[in-house]
This record gives structure tokens, sequence and C-alpha cells, in this order.
């Protein structure tokens, strides 16, 4: 079964999570007609999707699938799982835990299948007919979704199981499931009235529609705003190896002669840590801030006000008063009042460390404009990443352009990543070229147990394109499951700049540990040991983040670190005077990112905690969000927040009310890695732990149990006050009400 939760965790690791409902039953395609029937064409039979791939552990057949295989396959999809759910609804026998809540574990597998590759693909290497196919879709996945969750035979039949659960000698794990089913089925409305059901389905067929179109938008408008340089000179501070990038940019744009500097999703762009050229820097910012709401085709405003305003009735009628108490009523959060709590007790100090890094910014500029004998001028956002750089490099001697020679991104995953890992836990990788690939830019790898036995396929997409959506995110095309004899395969995205042809890809220190950060994601799947499907890395949103960012510490951990920083073309390893001096400036900068992280957070909860008669109309949205800043007191001009309304795509997706998850995690992470530096480090014992107590378990437990389990007490917060550099700023260091409200 297509699982509400397991969709909803998809949409935040990067796999395309339909939203669910629409007032009418999905429409089958003749394919799917006559396959019902049992009268399907030949087409219909070489689809490669109606059967499971026969290469090693399920792995897609890429080479196989085509664009048109999609519509059939959901289509059939569709139709087999709702006969499959109607065979369980109308089952005359008493329900058991067997006969209803295993049969809905074992169904859907097809449509599930189809649209896991479907989404990965159209995330990871769009065109236009998969833009398509995802438009026309979301609604028809929508109706379907709710087809079956607001089925009243088949959720009387849960209810059954569930009010009898204590008597029917089930083991933890299967009476959590009866629960979580219970409550996803709850939660999706199924107590509601018929009249409320139809409201509902309508808004939920919208929300879907309107989701993929912010989508598309934000992807279209990064291309569009992509800015153009007409000459070398403009583009002083750059590397020879990044212009000659913007000219082959260019080129691909018919546009010989310039140079396009593309646009990454965040607000700040990287390029503006190196241009020279204010007035340049400033037009790359301007183009970033103005996406998605200056008029036009990719305009979001008006999408942004529709969403909220359908997830705020939305709430209403499921019991909440707002889509925030919704949301985090199923989180470790638990409350609205607990995330603010966490919030509100960082900002401030948050803010006053970014306003001490500003003086030192602004007396950079002063001494240099004196120098030159040229007037100064007021610190602005666009020239935050570059002074600070020269802050950096004026405190530290040093800036990231030192390290980049010594980041070459294979040797970083290969004999960093891995390597870690395998010093942890035993885990081995060799890759193979045998296998179909959805872009030649992608490798694969079998990652192997320490005993030998495979454990799963990793697929390694690092570069960017146009048909690749921003940012980095983890997916899994195949998730493990013991009940349907599943072995996992994985994947990694990132969106590092790809070199011209024949040029090392050097990373920044900043993409060096994204990598670390995402196959943090990939370990937490590669290493699920659970039975049911359902519990396939299956956990709260405000949990998910916290395993990933544990495996950032090997990053700079010095036997990690002596292993992969080696210069990519004399061999040389990274000296160590400069390895103290990355560590040394490891919190440097905090206030700026603490700061833009926290203004994109609490807008985040400002539009999903007020009624819905309190959303603006798309006139009014950017005017809100102001208004939002100053409450939050993030309103700080040079640090604008990390992502504004019309291109945070996190809030329009799977982190509606849920991007604070990120911080939140992170207190879990600072605890851990406290832990795991207090019993001795990079050792297979730390990591058989990890392992054994969490990253097997998926949703089998509480999330804060599995936290428990690990560290044997309760998180504090105090860890990641000094993590970011707040424990000067913030006297009271008992943990947020948040902490709190976990145990219960």
């Amino acid at each position: 079964m297509n699982h509400p939760l397991a969709l909803a965790l998809a949409a935040i690791l990067g796999v395309a999570a339909p939203a669910y409902a629409q007032t009418t039953a999905p429409a089958k395609s003749t394919a799917s007609a006559q396959t019902a029937t049992g009268t399907a064409d030949v087409s219909t039979q070489a689809n490669p999707l109606f059967t499971p791939s026969t290469l090693p552990l399920n792995y897609p057949a890429f080479d196989k699938i085509k664009d048109s295989d999609f519509a059939p396959a959901f289509d059939r999809g569709m139709t087999d799982e709702l006969r499959e759910v109607e065979a369980i609804a109308n089952n005359r026998d008493k329900p058991t835990f067997d006969n209803t809540i295993l049969a809905l574990e074992k169904s859907g597998q097809l449509l599930g299948r189809a649209r896991t590759i479907f989404g990965n693909l159209d995330g990871a290497d769009t065109n236009d007919a998969r833009k398509k196919i995802d438009a026309d879709y979301s609604p028809k996945f929508a109706a379907h979704g709710d087809a079956i969750r607001l089925n009243p035979k088949l959720f009387a039949r849960i209810k059954t199981i569930y009010d009898t659960r204590n008597a029917l000698g089930l083991d933890a794990v299967g009476l959590r499931l009866v629960e979580r089913y219970h409550t996803d089925f709850v939660r999706a409305g199924a107590k509601l009235s018929d009249a409320d059901k139809t409201r509902l389905k309508a808004i939920n067929s919208e929300l879907a529609t309107l989701g993929t179109k912010f989508s598309q938008n934000v992807l279209d408008e990064v291309n569009a705003s992509a800015v153009v340089v007409d000459s070398r000179d403009e583009l002083a501070g750059l590397s020879d190896e990044q212009i000659a990038a913007a000219a082959e940019a260019a080129k691909s744009r018919k546009l010989e002669g310039k140079y396009v500097l593309a646009l990454l999703n965040t607000t700040g762009q990287p390029a503006e840590a190196q241009l020279e050229n204010r007035a340049l820097r400033e037009k790359l910012h301007k183009a970033s801030i103005g996406r998605g709401s200056h008029g036009g085709t990719f305009d979001n405003t008006a999408i942004v006000s529709k969403v909220l305003k359908l997830r705020a009735e939305k709430a209403l009628m499921l019991g909440y008063p707002t889509h925030a108490a919704y949301v985090l009523a199923d989180e470790t959060a638990k409350t609205p009042q607990a995330v603010n709590q966490m919030l509100g007790q960082l900002a401030p100090a948050a803010v006053a460390n970014a306003k001490r890094e500003a003086v030192d910014l602004q007396a950079m500029i002063d001494r240099e404009q004196k120098a030159k004998g040229q007037p100064t001028f007021q610190l602005q956002p666009w020239d935050w990443a570059f002074y600070s750089e020269k802050v950096r490099q004026d405190k530290y001697n040093f800036d990231e352009s030192q390290l980049k020679p010594y980041l070459e991104m294979k040797n970083v995953l290969e004999n960093g990543v891995f390597y870690a890992a395998t010093q942890l836990y035993g885990i081995t990788f060799k890759e193979r070229t045998d296998l179909p690939r959805y872009h030649p830019d992608t490798s694969t790898y079998d990652v192997f147990d320490a005993d030998g036995k495979q454990l799963a396929i990793f697929i390694a997409d690092m570069y960017a394109r146009e048909s690749k959506r921003g940012g980095a995110w983890m997916n899994m095309y195949v998730g493990q499951s013991e009940l349907l004899g599943q072995t996992p395969v994985i994947a990694n995205h990132l969106n590092i700049p790809k070199p011209s042809a024949g040029k090392p890809t050097l990373m920044t220190w900043d993409e060096v540990t994204t990598m670390f950060h995402e196959f943090g994601h990939a370990l937490h799947g590669i290493f699920s040991d659970v039975k049911y499907p359902y519990y396939t890395m299956n956990v709260p949103r405000d949990f998910v983040e916290f395993p990933s960012q544990v495996n950032e510490m090997w990053a700079d951990w010095p036997s990690v670190l002596a292993n992969y920083a080696k210069h990519y073309q004399t061999g040389e390893p990274m000296p160590k005077a400069l390895l103290d001096k990355v560590l040394a400036a490891s919190k440097f900068n905090q206030g700026f990112a603490t700061t833009e992280y926290l203004g994109a957070a609490m807008l985040d909860q400002r539009w999903h905690q007020i009624p819905a008669d309190k959303i603006p109309d798309a006139a009014g949205v950017m005017a809100f969000e102001d208004a939002a800043l100053k409450q939050n007191g993030t309103d700080y001009a040079p640090v604008p927040p990390r992502y504004r309304t019309p291109y945070f795509s996190h809030i329009m997706g799977g982190y509606s009310a849920g991007y604070y998850a990120y911080i939140w995690s992170e207190i879990l992470d600072a605890n851990t890695t406290e832990w795991i530096k207090q019993h001795g480090g990079l050792t297979r014992a730390n990591g058989d732990r990890f392992r054994q107590t969490l990253l097997s378990q998926g949703g089998n437990k509480d999330a804060s149990q599995l936290f428990r389990d690990f560290a044997g007490k309760d998180p504090d917060i105090k860890p990641l006050l000094v993590k970011r550099g707040l424990v000067a700023e913030i006297s009271d260091g008992a943990p947020p009400a948040a902490t709190d409200d976990a145990k219960n």
C-alpha cells in the first residue's frame, strides 16, 4: 500500500510524493481496462514497469523504461490496488492482523514501484514529457489515495483491529503497526462525515495540482533567471575553470561569446563569495531573491496563497486550529508552542552573533575602500559572502579556494565518505559498470556488509544540470522489507557544478559536508532491517535529518580527512597547518548561517500557524513575509532568509510547518556526536551501536525512544549551543519544551 507517512518521507528525501484526493475515482486508460479484463495488448505486456526488474536487487531497468510506460503503469497500478483494497474491505471473515493489516502491506506494489521510479527520475532528470505526466497524474493520485483512506468499510476493519489490539498477541512492532495504520487513516479523514469527505477530496485534489505547478515554476524560474554576463572581465574573482563552465552554460543557451551564472535554489548564490564586481554581485543576488514574485509565467505568489488557505481549511476540518498544529501533532515536537519556544530561544542569540560578524565585515569594507582612495559603502546582502571570505582569510590566514585542490569529488566519495563508513560499520563498496544508468553522469556501487553479504546498491548522482531540481537529497528506488523480500537500492543527489571536459571536479568544503550528510541518509536506508514495508525509513520529519547530520562529523575527522584530502595533481596530503585552520574556523560565520536558517524556519511557522481568514491573497504574500520576519526578530537586512516564500520548496512539499526539523534534529545530532567522541570516536563498536539501536530500526519504535536507546538519556540543548557558537548568549541551558514533549 502507498502509505501516507512513507510518501511524505519520500518527498523529504527526494522522491516525488503525491498529495492525495480528488472528487472522482482515477480514470482508467484503455490499456489498464484491458489488463483488468485479461485482454492486455502486446504493448501493455511489454511494459517493463508491470513486473519487478530482473536486474540485481530489482535495480530499475533504466535502459528499457520509456516515458510512455509510466501512464499505463500508473493506470493499471491504481486499478490493481483498488481491487486489492476492495477485496480486503469486503472480506466477510472477521478482521485480523493478517487479513487486513498485512494484506494492505502487500498491496499496491505495481503502483508503488512505478511511482517511485517516476518520482525519482522527475526530480533528477526531468523533461517536458515527465512534467506533463506529473501534472496530469498528481490529482489522480490524490483521488486514488482518498479512495483508499476514506473507504468506510476498510476503516471499520482497521478500527476493529485497533480496538482489540491488546488481545491479539502481537509483538511490540506489530502492535505499533496497527496503531500507526489507525492514526494515519484518522488523520486522513476517515472519521469525517460524507459531506466533509467530499470537500476534503476536492481540497486534496487542488493541493496536488497546485503543488506540482509550484515545483515546476521553481525549476523553470531558476533556469529563466540565470544571469547573463557580457564580458570575461566582469567575472574577475572566479577561477578559470568556473569561467569556462559559465561560457559553456552560455553556449548551451545559444549565447556564444557570453557567460551564464546559473542559480541554485537558495537565496545566497556561491559566486557571490568570489565575484569582485560588486554590481554583478548585486544583480545576481536580486535575480535570486526576486524569483517567483515579480509577475510573469512563473510567479508563485497566487499559488502560495491558495495552498495556505486550503491547508488551513483542511486542518480545521480534521479538528486542528491550524495546519501547523495538524502537522506537528504527529512529529516529535507535538505542538507549535514547543517549536516556537525552541526557535524563539535561538533567534536573538543568532542575530546578535550575525551583527557582531557584520561589524568585522564592515571594518574590512572600510579598510579596503580607504586603501583604494574610494568612499566606503554600507554592507549589503550581496556583500556578505564576499567579505566574509576576506575576514576568514584575515583571521585564519586561509580561504576556501586553498582547500579545493585537495577535495576532488570521486576521491572524497570513495576515500572519504565510503572510507568512514568502512571504518565505522565494516561495510565495503565496489563500483560496477554493467547496470544501466538514467544519466551518463551517474555511477553505481555494490555495498557489502562485513560478512561479505550484499546490503544494497548505491547510485551517486552528483552533478548539477538544468533538468535536475536544486538542492541535495537521497531517495530509494527499492526500500528494504523482510515481508516483501526486498534489499535497498539507494541514490544520493547533489548539485555540484560540472567542470568542462577533462577538468577535475574540485569541491568546496560545504559540498564535502553535504556529501557526507546525504550519505547519512543513504546509510539509514542501506541499514534498514525491518519486516514491514511501512517501517522502511518511516520516521518523523523532525527526526529524519538526525542520522544524516551525525554523519557530517566524519568529514573533518583527522583519520578520515587524511585518507581523502589529497592534492588532485600531486597526491600530497592536505598540510596539517591548513587542516588546523579549517577546524579553528569551524564556528566562523555561524551567526549568519543560523540567522538565515531561522529566518526561513520561523517564516514557515508564521505561514502555517495563522487561520485561513488571515492568509493574504497573492498581492499581500511578500508584505506578510516582511512583517513575519520583523515579528520574529530575524529581519536583519544583510542576512535574508535562506529561502523566500515563492521559492521555498520545502514548505510547499514535505516540510510544510516542518522546516524547523533541521535544527530540531541537530539537537539530537550534537548530543550524539558528543557521545561518540566521549566513547572513542571512529570505532566499530560505536558504529555497530548506532546501526543496531537506530539506523536499522526505521519506524519500528517511537523516534524519541530510538535516540534514548542509543544515547541512554534524553537530549540536552547545550551541545547544540556550543556547536552553533551561541552558548554565551543563552544563560538558561535547560532543554526546550520540545525535548519534554518528545518524552510523551
